[in-house]
């Protein structure tokens, strides 16, 4: 099975790290997939965004991130192609973390910032990402 290297890192911790199978995110050029051997590209995260990660053992990770970008770049091991990923974000998140009755009080506050309501769209989706 093919796989490659994938970091999820947020401003003030590593999340996760580890081998996957696929990488998916939300980007402000629309939904992108990464399989291993993927093409390099650099890409920018959407504010409340999710990333979804499925690992070599085909547990599914969902986390809300919040700005950011990431990178695919080629990496050749053993003779076969590959991919490693790094997914950098300004806040992240893991979904099974994420009080999703507080998210969306904030989503039916209308005093709450643009950005307020950004980052609870995002942690509201990775839920519903997570659970679905």
């Amino acid at each position: 099975m093919a796989e490659m290297s994938v970091d999820l890192v947020a401003i003030e911790r590593r999340l996760w790290s580890g081998q996957a199978t696929f990488v998916g995110a939300q980007t402000t050029e629309g939904q992108i997939g990464i399989l291993p051997g993927h093409e390099p590209v650099l890409g920018q995260l959407v504010e409340g965004g999710t990333v979804t990660i499925v690992g070599t053992d085909g547990e599914r990770i969902v986390a809300a991130v919040n700005g950011g970008f990431f990178s695919v770049a080629p990496v050749t091991r053993d003779g076969s192609a590959t991919s490693t990923v790094r997914i950098l974000a300004e806040t992240a998140e893991f979904a099974g973390d994420i009080d999703v009755e507080a998210a969306r009080a904030v989503l039916a506050d209308p005093n709450a910032s643009e950005h307020a309501q950004a980052e609870a769209r995002g942690r509201v989706r990775a839920v519903e990402a997570a659970t679905a």
